[in-house]
């Protein structure tokens, strides 16, 4: 899961240092120069030729070259500088445009981003069917709504990624692990999505996206071993191996809400329970009960996740008194679940997501940190996640931007 869209992992490759065609060997630093322009915004001629290596001319013919196939545009120049104004080049952000798509139980939010990475539009709608027919059209009146918002038609888009809860089974194509999920389990809904929508549609687990946005914009930044426990709505993980994201034989790896732990009842039959101890133990439902056997006063009302969020974030306001009792007890839930996780992945990091672990902040973060460190053999860093606003959203559309511009880019053909 390399970074895309970086100079990171890329090599600058000037011609005739490296063995293989003129063409190719254009591409390549045709390809250097756009991600260096997508990493620091506009440059001039003489600037990427510094980055890159290039001789002024031949930075100078690649400028040419990626203006003329529409992929970078001149922008202004360096006004204010010392010396003759230089020509700033950057990235032409409308060469293609891609979506995200964030489905939960109660809601599909969809947004476009440009090439460059830069979300222009946005949309949500709600869902209350369950019919296979009214979910396609709700993604296609989701994905409607954010391409309009973009100036653009479902038609300009070059590439959409779909999140959701559980996992597509790459044998069968039907959803597992998200029976909540009403609408989501036809047989046929994946081709009739494929009939509805013009381009080329990924399917990845929503706390796998969320992992890939910390990875390229947040947190976990040049980590190639985390685990990123997601609580919100329930319980998950993504599990970077390798600088890989680890999906399981069927799709189910980071399902660890079912996982049975101490301290909760023995759930059996958890697919069809839709849960399981560690969801039990440290999921949002939790929370509630927990508050009343502590002797937390004024409950407040609201979903199960507004409620918990509001029950987290006051005791992580709180000195002592039961509202800190039960953030220790909550943390402490949470790192019974992660010892597991730790035992058997010893990852480097573990980033804390999700509403409800953002909720608690640095107070709740320390709490588990502590707790693991006595219930874990090895002691990986944890972290809070730093992509806050829709992080699957985010990284549905870092999925999308990653194969569109290695698409889009490619100057060999």
């Amino acid at each position: 899961m390399q970074e895309s869209g970086s100079p990171k992992g890329r090599g600058f490759v000037v011609a005739g240092t490296t063995p293989g065609t003129p063409r190719v060997l254009r591409a390549m630093n045709d390809r250097a120069a756009l991600d260096l322009l997508l990493a620091h915004g506009p440059l001039s001629r003489t600037r990427i030729g510094k980055l890159t290596g290039l001789s002024k001319p031949t930075a100078s013919q690649l400028l040419a070259r990626l203006e003329a196939a529409g992929l970078v545009v001149a922008t202004g120049t360096t006004e204010g500088r010392p010396g003759p104004n230089a020509q700033l080049y950057a990235v032409n952000a409308t060469a293609a445009h891609v979506a995200g798509v964030d489905v939960t139980p109660e809601r599909i939010r969809a947004a476009v981003a440009d090439v460059a990475g830069s979300v222009v539009g946005e949309f949500e709608v709600a869902t209350p069917g369950r019919r296979a027919e009214s979910v396609v059209r709700q993604v296609t009146g989701a994905l409607d709504g954010a391409a309009k918002a973009a100036g653009l038609v479902r038609g300009g888009l070059h590439r959409v990624v779909i999140a959701t809860p559980g996992a597509f089974d790459p044998g069968t194509g039907r959803l597992r692990y998200a029976s909540h999920l009403p609408g989501w389990h036809s047989p046929a809904l994946l081709d009739e999505l494929a009939a509805a929508l013009p381009m080329p549609v990924e399917y990845e687990n929503d706390v796998n996206l969320a992992a890939i946005a910390e990875q390229r914009l947040g947190a976990a930044r040049d980590h190639d071993d985390f685990v990123l426990l997601w609580n919100e709505g329930g319980l998950g993980a993504a599990l970077v191996l390798g600088g890989r994201l680890h999906r399981g034989f069927t799709g189910g790896a980071g399902e660890v809400g079912f996982l049975p732990v101490p301290g909760a009842p023995l759930v059996r039959h958890v697919t069809k329970a839709n849960s399981g101890g560690f969801q039990e133990l440290a999921g949002g439902q939790a929370l509630p009960r927990l508050a009343r056997e502590l002797g937390v006063d004024d409950i407040p009302g609201g979903t199960v996740n507004e409620v918990a969020a509001a029950l987290i974030a006051r005791g992580a306001e709180a000195e002592d008194g039961p509202e800190r009792r039960l953030l220790q007890a909550f943390a402490t839930g949470l790192a019974t679940g992660l010892a597991s996780l730790v035992a058997v992945l010893d990852p480097e990091l573990v980033v804390l997501s999700g509403g409800l672990l953002t909720a608690g902040g640095e107070p709740l973060r320390a709490l588990v940190q502590t707790e693991l460190g006595e219930l874990a053999a090895s002691r990986p860093r944890l972290v809070i996640g730093e992509v806050t606003r829709h992080p699957v959203l985010r990284g549905a559309l870092e999925a999308a931007l990653a194969t569109t511009r290695d698409e889009v880019f490619d100057t060999s053909r």
